[in-house]
């Protein structure tokens, strides 16, 4: 039992000798499993101390087709929405501060509240179909248009969340988020411009295909006129972090 005890202790004060070598306080690292989704991010950590860290983290995602169709669709359940055709990008800044529970610098079990500000670039495609007015006595059929809304929404949420990170390698650190979540405001406008006048009819037929569109808890204000249309919305902001795999060099 004794020679067990000093080899732990052994290897206890090796490990410690190389993290002071090897170690250091910054880390550079990004994100894989949100880079598989084209969601680009780097994050700079900073240790403080042997139990603190803070760190600064940026991600963009270049304005693409919507992911997650058939899950989005259950919150936006509005058939003149075209879907295949919603493109959204995106950009967010993070500041966080980690608190570990190990005793190695940036190792270990953490837990981890956050500050986010986030910007999302929106397109979106609405139909809408109206019947033009008879041209003396002749019946028109009817004519289905589309009227793109682009514009953007922004939020800002606190949240924590909780993690492990261990030193592989020399330099190599794997940073592993479990699980957490963020809550927030946010507030946006859409607004579509059209290329020719909107006769009533028209405007009629487009302000009922906008009010079909209802994203509790959201409030959603919509507006036609002759020129075009406008959304602009506004509500809390919930989010979910986790099951992420983040690798990143340390120096």
């Amino acid at each position: 039992m004794k020679r067990i005890l000093f080899i732990l202790l052994v290897l206890g004060t090796l490990h410690g000798t190389a993290q002071s070598i090897i170690g250091g306080d910054n880390i550079i690292k990004t994100n894989l499993s949100s880079d598989l989704l084209n969601n680009y991010n780097l994050t700079y950590e900073r240790s403080l101390n042997h139990f603190m860290s803070v760190s600064l983290s940026y991600r963009s995602m270049p304005k693409s087709t919507l992911p997650f169709k058939s899950t989005i669709s259950s919150y936006i359940n509005n058939p003149n929405i075209n879907l295949d055709d919603f493109k959204i990008g995106n950009t967010a800044t993070t500041i966080e501060a980690r608190f570990y529970l190990g005793l190695q610098k940036m190792s270990g079990f953490y837990i981890a509240p956050y500050y986010r500000m986030a910007n999302f670039d929106l397109s979106v495609p609405v139909s809408y179909t109206f019947t033009p007015a008879p041209i003396q006595g002749v019946t028109i059929p009817p004519k289905t248009a589309t009227a793109q809304l682009d514009g953007s929404i922004n939020s800002s949420a606190f949240g924590a969340y909780f993690g492990v990170q261990y030193q592989i390698f020399t330099k190599v650190v794997l940073d592993l988020w479990i699980a957490g979540g963020s809550y927030g405001t946010s507030t946006g406008i859409l607004k579509f411009n059209s290329t020719e006048t909107l006769v009533p009819l028209a405007q009629n037929a487009l302000q009922s295909a906008l009010d079909q569109t209802k994203i509790d808890p959201f409030k959603l204000k919509t507006t036609v006129n002759a020129n075009g249309a406008t959304a602009d919305m506004s509500g809390p902001w919930a989010g979910f972090r986790g099951l992420g795999l983040t690798v990143g060099i340390r120096f």
